[in-house]
């Protein structure tokens, strides 16, 4: 893999606006992702805006320098409704370069401060470094984590997910948050025809997901834009050349896997949650205090 590169640069805004979502706004403190997950669907927007989508993504990270600075200016605007926000819809919020800049953990004190509830996606463990500003975030607002497992099959992992920590890591992950009282649960996302979809397959995730404690486990089939859908297809040609013709088929024609083949992998996982009894057992529960007011700008001295 070629040396990463770092491009500190300010932004002109942080939080942006999402529709047909669970989530009013999403928030990405970084551009670029060093996971560099081969299905990643950003990399279909990156192709889109003329920049890298093939094995050079994830090579070049833009850190968003004034990112938290300017997203408290604009949480504290009286215009503000303290709607959901999502933390990493385009960009995981806990790669490497967040050991260094820490935009993600200010991010949440920001958050909690301006009463604003908010959902993490990460498939990075750097996310329990931030304990201590979950706990005090989830004490203020309604906090919830996803913790992307879309398999526990270390090869797939290794090729699908090259700068990812191993599923089993990442299962350790959800135990601490759950246990610290965080609502935690799994996504597996996305699914992949002929590599994770098998039944044993998804069950080993979700039976791990219910011993770790997750509060919520869901699953979704591969998407493959155009950008994305290059990249990935070469590491399947690569890795398993024999399931060519069968993604050929698929996805002829469409990003999306046909209705009946993702409804299926649905209800698998649908059956399988209850047969495990995945449910929200937390010891734990952290919870706002429903009579707190929000901050506003005068008391944090932003004079807005």
């Amino acid at each position: 893999m070629s040396r990463i590169t770092y491009r500190e640069e300010p932004c002109k805004s942080a939080l942006n606006r999402v529709a047909g979502m669970a989530f009013a706004w999403s928030l990405n403190p970084y551009t670029g992702c060093a996971h560099r997950c081969a299905f990643c669907y950003v990399r279909a927007f990156e192709k889109r805006a003329d920049r890298p989508s093939d094995a050079r993504y994830g090579t070049d990270i833009r850190v968003k320098t004034n990112f938290v600075e300017v997203l408290r200016q604009e949480l504290a605007r009286r215009s503000w409704k303290h709607e959901a926000v999502a933390i990493g819809a385009a960009t995981d919020p806990y790669q490497p370069a967040e050991s260094r800049y820490r935009l993600t953990r200010r991010t949440i004190e920001a958050l909690a401060e301006f009463r604003t509830p908010f959902h993490i996606i990460t498939r990075g463990p750097m996310i329990l470094r931030d304990l201590d500003v979950l706990v005090a975030a989830a004490k203020r607002v309604d906090v919830h984590v996803n913790v992307s497992i879309p398999t526990l099959d270390p090869k797939v992992l290794k090729v699908m997910e090259p700068g990812v920590a191993p599923g089993t890591r990442r299962i350790a992950v959800v135990k601490a948050l759950v246990e610290a009282g965080i609502d935690t649960g799994v996504g597996m996302a996305p699914i992949l025809p002929g590599l994770t979809d098998g039944r044993e397959s998804m069950a080993a995730v979700v039976r791990a997901a219910r011993e770790a404690g997750a509060t919520s486990v869901w699953a979704r089939g591969l998407y493959l834009q155009p950008g994305t859908r290059e990249h990935f297809l070469e590491a399947l040609e690569s890795a398993w050349p024999e399931l060519a013709a069968t993604y050929a088929r698929l996805y002829r024609g469409r990003a999306y896997l046909p209705r009946e083949v993702d409804e299926e992998i649905r209800a698998t996982v649908k059956e399988l949650k209850r047969k495990e009894g995945v449910a929200d057992r937390r010891a734990i529960r952290l919870a706002p205090d429903p009579g707190a007011e929000p901050a506003v700008p005068e008391q944090l001295g932003l004079g807005l």
